[in-house]
C-alpha cells in the first residue's frame, strides 16, 4: 500500500484538500478552495479537480504516489455508491462524487459523512485517541455528528446516523435548510447566529461587528470572537441563545447514548471559546446526574485538518 492519500473535507463554506502520509496522519501540504454553493454542484466538482491537481503539483507528487482519494461531504452519504444523496448546506443531491473523481484521477475514491471523517481522524490521531466511547459533534454551517461505540463509528440502518443538527428542539420553529422547522441546525449553527445578528442589525440594533464586516460578506467565526471581546451586547446575546441549544442537544446524546467522551469541533467551536466554555458547562447542567457525572469534554485537537486526515484513512474502513 502506498504511503500517501488524499484527504478532502467538502463543507458549506470551504473545501479543504489534503496530501496525508498514512504511517503518521502528518499532513504534507493542504489547498483550500471556497465552496461557492450558490454556482451549482458542477462548479464544487471543478474546485475539487482543480484543488487535487494543484495539490499534487505543490507537494511534488505524482499520481503513482497516491493509494486513494477519500472524501468527506456535509450531507448524506451512499457509500457503497460513492453518492452525495442529499447535502442542503451544499444545495446538492444526487451528486454522484466517487464516478466523477475515479474517472478522473483512475484511483480508488471512497465517500464518507464530513463528521463521520473527522471522527475517524480524532480518533487515530486526536482528541479521541484511547477512547472507544465518543461522540463527535461539529459545528459550523450546520451541526453534525459521529458516533463511536466499542472503537466502530455507528451508521444506522440506511447509513445516516448522527445527524443532532435535524433533532427537533421547536416544533413550530424556524426553518431549516432541510426544510423541516425547529431542527437544532437552525438554532445552534454558525449560520444560524449569524442570521440572528443580521436580523437585529437590520431591525436598527447597533454592533461593533459592523467594523469587521464587509459588504457583500458574511460573517465569520473570527468577527464573532472580536465583537465578544469588545463585550458587544448583541453578539453576546445571539452567540449564548445558541449555546442554550446546543447544550440541550449535547444534553440529548448524554442521556441517550451515554458516551464516555463528546468531542467538539468545528469553526465556531475553535475560535469562540465563549461559546465552547458556555455549553459544555450547560449541557452537564441538563443532562441527568449519573451520566453528567462522567462525562468528559475535549475540543478537536486536529482543527482544520481533522476531516482531511480522517479522509485519508477512509480506504482502511472499506478494506476491512
Amino acid at each position: 500500500m502506498k504511503q500517501y492519500s488524499i484527504g478532502i473535507d467538502l463543507g458549506g463554506t470551504k473545501i479543504l484538500i489534503a496530501l496525508v502520509n498514512r504511517e503518521t496522519g502528518e499532513v504534507i501540504g493542504h489547498v483550500k478552495k471556497k465552496t461557492k454553493k450558490d454556482k451549482g454542484p458542477k462548479n464544487i466538482i471543478k474546485k475539487m479537480l482543480e484543488g487535487i491537481n494543484e495539490l499534487l503539483e505543490t507537494c511534488g507528487k505524482a499520481l503513482e504516489d497516491i493509494s486513494s482519494i477519500g472524501v468527506g461531504a456535509a450531507g448524506q452519504i451512499d457509500r457503497e455508491n460513492g453518492i452525495l444523496i442529499a447535502a442542503p448546506n451544499l444545495e446538492c443531491y444526487d451528486l454522484p462524487i466517487k464516478n466523477i473523481l475515479t474517472e478522473h484521477f483512475k484511483k480508488p475514491v471512497y465517500i464518507g459523512n464530513d463528521v463521520e471523517i473527522a471522527a475517524i481522524g480524532e480518533q487515530k490521531f486526536g482528541a479521541g485517541r484511547g477512547c472507544n466511547d465518543f461522540v463527535c459533534v461539529f459545528v459550523g454551517t450546520g451541526v453534525g455528528s459521529s458516533i463511536v461505540k466499542r472503537g466502530e463509528i455507528i451508521y444506522g440502518a440506511t447509513g445516516t446516523a448522527g445527524e443532532i443538527g435535524h433533532i427537533i428542539v421547536d416544533l413550530n420553529g424556524r426553518q431549516c435548510a432541510c426544510g423541516a422547522h425547529g431542527c437544532l441546525e437552525a438554532y445552534a449553527s454558525r449560520s444560524a447566529i449569524e442570521r440572528r445578528i443580521e436580523g437585529a442589525l437590520k431591525k436598527g440594533r447597533n454592533s461593533c461587528i459592523l467594523e469587521y464586516l464587509e459588504p457583500g460578506k458574511s460573517i465569520t467565526s473570527s468577527m464573532i470572537q472580536k465583537s465578544i471581546e469588545r463585550e458587544d451586547e448583541l453578539v453576546i446575546q445571539c452567540v449564548t441563545e445558541a449555546s442554550e441549544y446546543l447544550s440541550g442537544g449535547l444534553a440529548s446524546i448524554i442521556n441517550f447514548i451515554n458516551p464516555e467522551l463528546i468531542i467538539l469541533g468545528g469553526g465556531l467551536i475553535e475560535a469562540v471559546d465563549y461559546f465552547y466554555k458556555k455549553t459544555i458547562k450547560k449541557a452537564r447542567a441538563k443532562s441527568l446526574p449519573v451520566p453528567a457525572e462522567k462525562i468528559q469534554f475535549k475540543k478537536a485537537m486536529l482543527g482544520d485538518f481533522s476531516g482531511v486526515i480522517g479522509a485519508a484513512f477512509l480506504e482502511d474502513r472499506n478494506l476491512q
